[in-house]
């Protein structure tokens, strides 16, 4: 780059801000003396830019990038499972049993449990774009391009809809059942503390623990799975049984890194009789770091945490894996304000 501010190449321009070349064709492209005005379409989303020449032969564009959002449906199944007394004995899922779960479920918490969750993934984003492009060859149509996007690491969204909301609450008062009753604690603590009328009957705890904890069979987890504290949570090769949030969602992010390199190329070509409008493309890919990360609310990693992930979300899981970088094109036109 410190060929394209050597005083030898600035100094004739800023003495000589105009030219003509040898067939009589006037150069306009010198340092900072036009600014044109694009707006772009393609996988990136809808971009504004502002761009200007520093040379006949490189050119400055800087603007924004936003992707618009929109849904992709998905689903997972619920499941019972029961839990071991330690990591080491893993869970023991039950596909066969719903039937019996969801009518004790009901029971509980006079709610129709669907078997099914229904989830959204959003893809949605903004980017800070600066890229130079160099135009080496003699029509300054073709450029090759290098430069970065800045933006929010994270890229997309999913969540359960929100029709799904009522199962998931009563999955979570069914699991604190659940939980209290594999605690052993019904003995002799009240159900819910304060309230020394509410205890849970002996009978009532026996069919809880026969039934089983409720979740989301996910997939299998890929390595060891470590608390703060450096303990082993989850055993390579478990199920990775995913519960509702506190607030009683299902949801996950997909991350990358902040800043992005590019590299590119593209072509740009002027129409019209004014020469001010052009129309042209880009095309290269943006570096994010490796594959994405795509974290539950749980803080599961799905791709690296997690492996052979289960139903539609396993398929999405398995594309975003492959994407090591993001491949854009975009279609670009411009208006020189001057």
């Amino acid at each position: 780059m410190a060929v394209l501010f050597s005083p030898t190449i600035l100094y004739p321009q800023s003495v000589a801000p105009s030219a003509t070349a040898g067939d009589g064709v006037r150069i306009d492209r010198n340092i900072f003396n036009h600014l044109d005005v694009g707006l772009s379409l393609g996988s990136a989303g809808v971009g504004l830019d502002v761009s200007t020449n520093v040379t006949d032969w490189v050119r400055l564009r800087a603007g924004v990038d936003y992707m618009p959002e929109f849904a992709v449906p998905m689903s997972f199944n619920i499941t019972s499972y029961k839990e071991g007394a330690t990591p080491d004995d893993g869970y023991t899922v039950n596909e066969s049993n719903f039937d019996k779960l969801q009518e004790l479920m009901y029971g509980i918490t006079n709610i129709h449990v669907d078997e099914h969750v229904d989830m959204q993934g959003r893809p949605s984003f903004w980017n800070f774009k600066f890229m130079v492009d160099v135009m080496p060859w003699a029509d300054k149509r073709w450029h090759i391009t290098a430069g970065f996007y800045l933006g929010s690491n994270k890229i997309a969204n999913a969540r359960n809809t929100i029709e799904e909301m009522p199962s998931l609450l009563a999955v979570n008062i069914y699991n604190h059942f659940y939980d209290f009753a594999k605690s052993g604690a019904y003995w002799d603590e009240p159900m819910i503390p304060g309230y020394d009328d509410y205890y849970m009957s002996p009978e009532m705890a026996e069919k809880l623990i026969e039934r089983g904890a409720v979740g989301i069979n996910v997939g299998t987890f890929s390595r060891d799975i470590h608390d703060n504290e450096g303990n082993i949570i989850y055993r390579k090769g478990q199920p990775y049984m995913m519960r509702p949030g506190t607030d009683g969602l299902v949801r996950a992010k997909a991350l990358v890194n902040r800043f992005r390199p590019y590299i590119g190329f593209g072509y740009n070509n002027e129409v019209g009789k004014s020469g001010r409008l052009s129309i042209g493309f880009d095309a290269g890919v943006m570096f994010w770091g490796g594959s994405p990360k795509i974290v539950t609310h749980e803080g599961i990693d799905l791709i690296n945490d997690v492996e052979n992930v289960n139903g539609k979300v396993g398929d999405y899981v398995d594309i975003v894996n492959s994407f090591k970088v993001f491949p854009s094109v975009n279609f670009r036109i411009s208006y020189k304000l001057f």
